[in-house]
Parts: C-alpha cells; sequence; structure tokens
C-alpha cells in the first residue's frame, strides 16, 4: 500500500479521478403522459449533474414497458453492450421494464455498467403487485389484439379491472 502522496510526487501532480459517464433513460405508457416524461428527464438530469456524472445521452421511449423493441430501450442496449457507458439512470425499475429487471441488471453488470434507480417503489403486497402485474399484460395484449387505441381493447381493460375489483371486494 503506497500512500496516494507519495504517487503524486512521483507522477508529478494529483490523480485525476475518471469521469463517469451516464445515459439518462426515460419512459411512459402512452402520448398523455408526455408530461411525466419531461419531469423524469428534466430530474434524472438534474441528479446526473449533482453526482458529476458525465451525460453521454438521454434516451426516452413512449411505450409499454412490456415492449420489447422500443428505439430508446434498443439504443441503450448498444451503448451498454460497446461499454461507452458506466451507469444507466432511471426513475423506477419499471421504467426499464414491466419484468425480468433482475436479468437486465444482471447483462448491465456483466458489461461493467450498473443501473441507478432513484425512486424505490412503494413497498406492496404480493396481491397488489400480482394485480398491476396482470392489468399491464391485459393491457399489452388488448393492445395487440385489438390496436392500441381501440374501444375493444379499453373496453377488455377496463372490464379486468372492475373483475378484480369485485374479486378485492368479494374478499
Amino acid at each position: 500500500m503506497i500512500p496516494e502522496s507519495e504517487v503524486e510526487r512521483i507522477i508529478g501532480g494529483k490523480v485525476e479521478e475518471r469521469e463517469v459517464r451516464a445515459v439518462i433513460y426515460a419512459r411512459v405508457s402512452s402520448n398523455d403522459q408526455r408530461s411525466d416524461l419531461e419531469r423524469q428527464i428534466q430530474y434524472l438530469t438534474q441528479y446526473c449533474s449533482a453526482k458529476g456524472y458525465k451525460v453521454v445521452d438521454i434516451l426516452s421511449d413512449v411505450a409499454s414497458g412490456l415492449k420489447t423493441s422500443r428505439r430508446g430501450l434498443l439504443k441503450l442496449f448498444k451503448y451498454v453492450a460497446d461499454r461507452q457507458v458506466d451507469v444507466v439512470v432511471v426513475t423506477y425499475k419499471d421504467r426499464l421494464t414491466r419484468f425480468g429487471f433482475e436479468y437486465l441488471e444482471y447483462f448491465f453488470k456483466k458489461c461493467g455498467v450498473r443501473i441507478e434507480v432513484i425512486y424505490s417503489e412503494e413497498p406492496k403486497d404480493a396481491y397488489q403487485e400480482l394485480v398491476e402485474d396482470l392489468l399491464a399484460i391485459v393491457t399489452s395484449f388488448a393492445g395487440k389484439l385489438y390496436g392500441m387505441r381501440s374501444h375493444r381493447k379499453r373496453k377488455l381493460v377496463q372490464g379486468f379491472r372492475e373483475l378484480l375489483e369485485e374479486v378485492e371486494r368479494d374478499g
């Protein structure tokens, strides 16, 4: 173990810390949530600035967290796989994906990239988490069957929500 002061004396100056390269990723499910998308980006930009991170890119998507072909997400994967970033910054885990966050975390870690989730999720009981997952799946599949903007999709999702509420009331 050599003191830092001795290293500085030998190399003739202060040892510079390596710059942390960050990518901001934000996502919302629909166009009517664009203001939330802008808030996410603004907050994440301020967060990175406060941490001293160099923001390499700001990526965003307006799409379901279940959709795997999101343009911003695919670009993020390229940054990670090419080792062009050190950290990916998101507001919540589900901004990256509705399911399988741990797989992404494992893949990113293998590429030397960490994920920083700014807000921890509110503690949910197993029932509430299952209900949210079921709604996400029904919404996604109904959108694929009928189109994301169709009346039949909205009707199916609303009916499913009512069924879940009825089941919860009847216990």
